[in-house]
């Protein structure tokens, strides 16, 4: 059963320069929202060149803005070579705007980057604000460093316009695990608005016509949209190569960023290997993770709440550049008894790769080594949306479902 929402409106931001994460994330909140309302219209703005690649349900949908690229110093480039950054900035900018202006939405959510990429959405929310639109920052649980990012946010005066410009900021996870904004100067009137929701619970595929992708018992090695995950996926290859007492079938899902020559070269090493199986990419991770024996990843957020929705065990080996994020966050997780974790350098060495990869398939799932963490980020966001609403006068109706 879904309960009806009269004609609600919620946009979402999701400025996507690297890697997946971001539209992921809005995916499954708005796929979560509509599920659960029978009225509610989700749309995603996204920055992603593959945003089209992914399943929507009914009643959410995507408006796909000019691609920028993050490059590895941290800076960004236009996508289309031929096009010049500001040019391609200046077009974003105009399609959100124009986008907020049609949609009309009741409620605003931008995902990670408060005033959007380069301040693109800052003008669109001074503007939904004068509308009464709600307006909702959503973090993840670790966002960088804090020193490296109160640099970040102080060149902009980030702190005070989250104040004035948004009425809720959403962590998406518990109190417990991590503050996001921990060790920074943060006024009170932002920590007024903060709300732990918690982990974003994932869900494998209900449809039944959706093949079993492996039949065998796998390892699953994901390096998330694989920008940055050729190093891993390298060490899994020389681990395997010199160590022939590994014999766990490891699936590695490359992904879909991964620079051609790399991928290339990673799927021909892989050929005729016994136990070594590459995909490019695959637009049902969820699937594939619920398949798995046991998970290699770097440990990004979606993938972490999947090991958790999944209840894998997990060894990470989380990058270090360009954000501190992903080693936080395994320090974390390895704290807590929910993961291993292995660091980037120690990887490259096979024998401690290989020793680590058997200790893995040994290892009790998180819901045994640390039964006590909850995926509830879902229904809490579910509430928090249904109560302002309300307020706004869209009143519900049960409707049979």
């Amino acid at each position: 059963m879904s309960r009806h929402l009269g004609n609600a409106r919620i946009l979402m931001y999701s400025h996507d320069t690297f890697g997946l994460g971001h539209l992921r994330r809005c995916r499954t909140i708005a796929h979560s929202l509509v599920e659960n309302y029978r009225g509610v219209q989700v749309l995603i703005i996204s920055g992603a060149t593959i945003a089209g690649a992914f399943d929507y349900r009914t009643r959410v949908d995507f408006v796909k803005i000019p691609s920028v690229i993050k490059l590895r110093n941290g800076e960004y480039t236009s996508m289309d070579r031929h096009m010049d950054l500001h040019e391609t900035m200046k077009m974003r900018q105009s399609i959100i705007r124009h986008t907020a202006e049609s949609f009309e939405p009741d409620i605003f959510i931008i995902d990670k980057e408060p005033l959007g990429l380069r301040g693109e959405v800052e003008e669109t929310l001074v503007y939904l604000k004068t509308r009464g639109t709600t307006t909702v920052l959503g973090l993840r649980d670790v966002m960088d460093a804090p020193h490296l990012l109160q640099a970040e946010w102080q060149r902009n005066d980030v702190l005070r316009k989250i104040g004035q410009l948004y009425d809720d900021v959403w962590v998406y996870g518990p109190p417990e695990f991590y503050d996001p904004l921990g060790g920074m100067d943060v006024p009170p009137a932002v920590r007024a608005k903060m709300k732990f929701v918690g982990f974003l619970q994932r869900k494998a595929s209900v449809d039944p016509q959706a093949e079993n992708p492996s039949e065998e018992d796998y390892i699953l090695v994901t390096t998330g949209g694989g920008g940055d995950g050729a190093d891993l996926v390298r060490d899994v290859i020389a681990a395997y190569s010199d160590d022939p007492t590994l014999t766990h079938k490891a699936v590695i899902v490359l992904g879909p960023y991964m620079p051609a020559e790399q991928r290339n070269a990673y799927t021909e090493a892989c050929k005729g290997h016994p136990y070594l199986e590459v995909l490019e990419f695959d637009n049902r991770m969820e699937d594939r993770i619920a398949g798995a024996k046991a998970v290699i990843a770097m440990g990004g957020y979606n993938t972490y709440c999947e090991i958790l929705s999944f209840d894998k065990p997990a060894l990470i080996v989380p990058r270090t550049q360009p954000r501190e994020e992903q080693l936080i966050r395994a320090t974390r997780a390895e704290e807590l008894g929910l993961v291993s974790m292995l660091a980037a350098e120690e990887s490259s060495d096979s024998a401690k790769f290989s020793a680590a990869i058997k200790d893995l398939l040994k290892r009790d799932p998180p819901s045994i080594s640390a039964p006590d963490l909850h995926l509830e980020g879902l229904p809490h966001i579910c509430e928090i949306v249904e109560d302002w609403l309300k307020h706004k006068g869209l009143h519900l109706a049960v409707a049979q479902g």
